[in-house]
């Protein structure tokens, strides 16, 4: 049975007629995420822009069952936002939102799809090895901010895991004020599910244009990692430069919808896949 969402709804200023843009975030966070400054950005160049809360997450219906949720749970949500759309949208998927849309695209369509900072094939494990080493405290410190309990410590390695480190103090002072609210717990049945990937049988995909992007010093998912998604739907690869995790909250997050709007003219619009 459909569930109860919240879907961010920001109409273009000027409709252009370009495809609808539906926007999943990734684990842990909100539809807000999008809001600071991506649903601005491309509803100002004349694109209907829509951002969901995934089941459990934000203002949608399920917190209370969020651990019963997982990817194709949220892949289901995907698709009753695209069924309210009156045309076939472009799907931009952040991090776990990545994951979620491609699994959407293994049984329905779209116009082209974008995974920013994609959980890689291998899955969270590696990745989570490589985090521990880098950032020893993150496991300790991500549990604090998800209770709200922010000490300088939880402040800074959050700072470290998920920001570029070109972001002044106060730029991350502003960053911070509205990315802290945003963060609340992740469905242990996603998380179980991400851990596994790599087990998961590969599935046909799509013939659809694609395009994956990343941030140069994104301690999540090392750059180096994105190649893997990408070969996969054979798309275009980008990496942004001095960019971490948050890739629509980082000093660079223009570059970054930059390069989505001009892929979309270039690629999208011109039916031409990468």
């Amino acid at each position: 049975m459909p569930r109860q969402l919240f879907t961010l709804v920001r109409p273009a200023r000027v409709d252009k007629g370009y495809p609808p843009l539906v926007f999943v975030h990734g684990g842990y966070t909100h539809s807000g995420c999008w809001d600071v400054n991506f649903l601005p950005f491309f509803q100002k160049r004349g694109y209907n822009c829509h951002a969901v809360d995934l089941s459990g997450h934000g203002k949608s219906e399920g917190i209370e069952d969020l651990n019963s949720f997982g990817i194709d749970d949220y892949a289901d949500d995907v698709g009753q936002v695209v069924a309210g759309l009156s045309s076939a949208p472009v799907l931009i998927g952040h991090s776990m939102g990545g994951i979620v849309v491609q699994r959407y695209l293994e049984k329905s369509l779209a116009k082209g799809v974008v995974m920013l900072a994609p959980v890689p094939p291998t899955g969270l494990a590696a990745s989570g090895v490589q985090l521990a080493v880098r950032i020893p405290d993150f496991i300790d410190e991500a549990e604090r901010a998800v209770r709200g309990e922010y000490t300088d410590n939880t402040i800074r390695v959050m700072r470290e895991a998920y920001f570029s480190p070109d972001v002044s103090p106060e730029e991350f002072a502003h960053i911070f004020s509205v990315f802290h609210p945003m963060v609340q717990e992740e469905s242990m049945r996603a998380l179980t599910e991400m851990m596994a990937l790599a087990l998961r049988m590969p599935v046909k995909r799509p013939r659809i244009p694609a395009l994956v992007i990343g941030g140069e010093h994104d301690a999540m998912f090392a750059a180096n990692r994105l190649y893997m998604t990408a070969s996969g739907w054979n798309a275009e690869t980008c990496v942004i430069p001095r960019s971490g995790h948050m890739l629509m909250l980082d000093p660079q997050w223009e570059s970054v919808a930059q390069k989505i709007d001009g892929w979309i003219g270039s690629k999208v619009m011109t039916g031409v896949a990468a």
